[in-house]
């Protein structure tokens, strides 16, 4: 793919994405305890409605349809455990947003949650809060 073409791409894909963080720093920039647990309150609902089926009720790799996939789910407690001890937010936002593709990852296992999100959602803003959420709950279920 030419150069130009490429990094017009990134650049639409980039640019939604960069309004979105912007409005949701702005919306939860100072989050008080009660916001806080709003905010990991609607991460466990999408967690527990998305992911909990192959990833397990607590995270940990072994929800119900973890034996029908061809590779275990990855046991989402340990995370930061598994990048020197910090929370990899971004690259986790990447994974389940879906529609930039992680290299390092290969084939894509996994649904593309940014684009169910934003069909069912109507909205990229409201798809990336939901995103937002779900990645704010998974850092909360971090093994310490």
């Amino acid at each position: 793919m030419p150069t130009l073409l490429r990094k017009t791409r990134e650049k639409k894909r980039t640019l939604p994405l960069a309004v979105a963080c912007v409005a949701f720093l702005c919306l939860y920039a100072q989050p008080g305890m009660a916001q806080e647990d709003e905010i990991t309150a609607g991460g466990r609902f999408q967690y527990q409605s998305h992911c909990a089926g192959c990833h397990g009720v607590n995270g940990t790799g072994d929800g119900r349809m973890a034996g029908e996939l061809l590779s275990q789910p990855t046991d989402l407690t340990q995370l930061a455990k598994h990048n020197d001890g910090q929370f990899p937010f971004w690259q986790v936002y990447r994974v389940i947003d879906g529609r930039e593709d992680v290299v390092a990852h290969g084939s894509r296992a996994m649904p593309i949650w940014g684009v169910w999100f934003q069909v069912t959602e109507g909205s990229e803003l409201r798809a990336t809060g939901r995103i937002f959420e779900l990645v704010h709950y998974l850092k909360s279920i971090q093994e310490k």
